[in-house]
């Protein structure tokens, strides 16, 4: 970035205090103690901008130094004062709030001079030319190299230096990512539900933000799955079920009668507590099922796609992809529910509803499900069902704690962050609960 080289060694200075030295030459010391030169920034590393450790923020403002936007010279506090002992604690230990990597090279901040506050001594040095390429403006006005900026996504790709091969890797994901279309929301008001007589929920809110993992727990009978299965329009398909209230898709009634079911089921994916693929079915012919029922025609390189697609996304591609027409019920438990999955994402939902997906799975299945879903949170909106305290710690941002009493329909008691609700529950029912006195 910007070292700043001290122009003179303390060891050929004179030593303080001498006397031989007059007050103009003091004043000269003090001046020349206080400027420091700053290194051309293309002649310190192959990688000017640091694309390894800071964000396209940070870039910004590196851009901004070496275009001129603050004078390349620089002015330190003198020594021993806040602003000093702040710029070596930010020399030795972090870089723009960020730690330093072992073995990286000592970097210290640019510090632009505030007027009147250190008195800059020298003319600022020509700026450092801007890449080729197309620029755009930033906040503040100064006109940037899009180029430049673009290459702070190398540090998506693992941190190394701006290479073009690298570069353009980064542009494709970078488009791929504009591609892609909003991320959804889900929001339930008011809902009630019986089954005949009996109510099993009473006036259930819960907003499930974009592109985040809610999860929601509660002991057994409380109305968590009943919730679940609402939210697709799965209740209404039990006998003598009936429902009250909204669920609002990005803003639309799901329930309205205007909007066909096929296109609730669409939007709104759903896995099973129990792995339920087509056991006669091939692998391949699992993954594609569901276009079948939806009415989507799609030729065979889109179906190959896709299947490789959503058997990615799922974690699972690896495993099967050199036995595809192999039947889908030879899977272990644990690859049928990412079959499963995969199954649900062929359709490309805009949600994904997931009814205690690892309760019957051994650890190591746990686990892998839980990182294909911290992965497919980046493309959609997941609810998931849990009696795992621990589980709904790990995946998911926000909670929601349903609870029934004793001839009561089940109803929220909390819900929000779910490390605030672990961590410092507001009901002291929800404390109980996530600690294990009861349920």
């Amino acid at each position: 970035m910007c070292p700043i080289i001290d122009p003179e060694p303390r060891d050929q200075r004179g030593p303080e205090g001498d006397s031989s030295s007059s007050a103009s030459d003091a004043s000269d010391g003090a001046e020349d103690a206080f400027r420091t030169d700053v290194l051309s920034l293309e002649h310190h590393t192959p990688d000017p901008f640091m694309t390894d450790v800071v964000s396209a923020d940070e870039l910004d403002l590196l851009t901004q130094t070496t275009m001129g936007a603050v004078p390349t010279t620089v002015v330190l506090p003198p020594e021993g004062s806040v602003a000093s002992q702040a710029r070596r604690a930010r020399r030795t230990t972090r870089l723009f709030g960020r730690p330093v990597a072992a073995g990286a090279d000592e970097v210290t901040d640019v510090i632009s001079p505030d007027a009147g506050a250190y008195p800059s001594f020298a003319p600022p040095m020509s700026p450092v030319a801007a890449p080729v390429g197309a620029a755009r403006t930033t906040s503040a006005g100064y006109t940037v190299s899009s180029a430049s900026v673009r290459a702070s996504a190398v540090s998506l790709l693992g941190g190394a230096s701006a290479t073009p091969e690298r570069l353009a890797e980064a542009e494709r994901l970078i488009a791929e990512a504009a591609a892609r279309p909003p991320l959804s929301e889900l929001d339930a008001r008011s809902i009630s539900a019986w089954f005949g007589d009996h109510q099993v929920l009473l006036d259930v809110s819960l907003t499930m933000p974009a592109g985040q993992v809610t999860a929601l727990i509660g002991p057994s009978g409380c109305g968590k799955s009943t919730f679940l299965r609402i939210l697709n329009r799965m209740h209404e398909l039990v006998p003598s079920a009936a429902l009250a209230g909204e669920v609002l898709l990005d803003g639309d009634d799901i329930y309205d009668p205007g909007h066909r079911l096929i296109d609730a089921r669409k939007h709104i994916g759903m896995v099973f507590q129990k792995p339920n693929p087509f056991p006669a079915m091939s692998i391949y012919d699992n993954v594609i099922a569901g276009l079948k029922l939806t009415g989507r025609r799609a030729g065979r390189d889109e179906k190959d796609h896709l299947v490789e697609t959503s058997l990615q996304s799922a974690g699972l591609w690896k495993e099967v992809k050199d036995r595809l027409r192999a039947p889908g019920g030879g899977l272990s438990g644990g690859q049928q529910q990412r079959l499963c999955i995969a199954r649900s994402l062929a359709i490309r939902p805009k949600i994904l509803l997931m009814d205690e997906p690892c309760s019957a799975l051994d650890p190591t299945s746990t686990r892998v499900i839980e990182e294909t879903m911290g992965e497919l949170q980046k493309e959609l909106t997941i609810v998931i069902v849990t009696h795992n305290m621990q589980q709904a710690q790990r995946v998911s941002q926000q909670c929601a704690f349903f609870l029934a009493s004793q001839g009561q329909p089940g109803h929220i008691v909390e819900h929000g962050d779910t490390a605030a609700m672990f961590e410092s529950p507001i009901d002291p029912r929800t404390y109980d609960y996530v600690n294990g006195r009861f349920g």
